[in-house]
């Protein structure tokens, strides 16, 4: 497996590692972070969710990638390409610790995520899954070019879930890119 890495003006994007846990865990635990991902989780669920965003990049060669800030090395969040089984479509998702949030960085990551979606992976399309009441993500989604398209229902154990599917095309991206 190519194991990459891609780096940013202010931002490293790697494979998750054990030495995330700390970041990761904070990052689960925080009620507001957490309001549209799923609900806050224990030290011991974002270890699984940690080892299961590592595992997809072993079993389907993407997952999201932990995001660490260059000047401190500090845990950033997760952001990147992700499609579990049964997901409504090949997503580049977000998520930024409360910290960091407000800096860019989401923004940073995301484009670069994108880069790597549609440069590296090939892919023709991206959706960006989002609650409807999340309107930061939703700005984020717009930033970056999507447009909201339809509701969709997420797989179990998020069946009770319904988002938007944002998204758009690689012509589009690279268009918005090259402007």
């Amino acid at each position: 497996m190519m194991i990459p890495v891609l780096t940013t003006k202010r931002l490293i994007l790697r494979l998750p590692e054990a030495a995330d846990l700390d970041g990761w865990a904070a990052f689960s635990a925080d009620p507001e972070t957490m309001a549209y991902l799923g609900g806050v989780q224990s030290r011991a669920e974002s270890w699984r969710a940690l080892c299961t965003m590592r595992g997809a990049w072993d079993i389907r060669g993407f997952a999201m990638f932990s995001v660490i800030e260059r000047d401190t090395g500090r845990w950033v969040g997760r952001i990147g390409p992700w499609q579990p089984e049964g997901w409504p479509g090949r997503e580049v998702g977000w998520g930024v610790a409360r910290e960091f949030a407000g800096r860019g960085y989401a923004h940073e990551a995301a484009s670069a995520a994108m880069d790597y979606a549609f440069d590296v992976l090939g892919w023709d399309h991206v959706i960006h899954t989002i609650d409807p009441d999340n309107t930061r993500s939703a700005t984020l989604a717009r930033r970056l070019g999507s447009r909201m398209g339809e509701r969709v229902t997420l797989p179990p154990p998020l069946s009770d879930h319904v988002v938007d599917a944002w998204g758009q095309s690689a012509d589009e991206w690279r268009a918005r890119r090259e402007a």
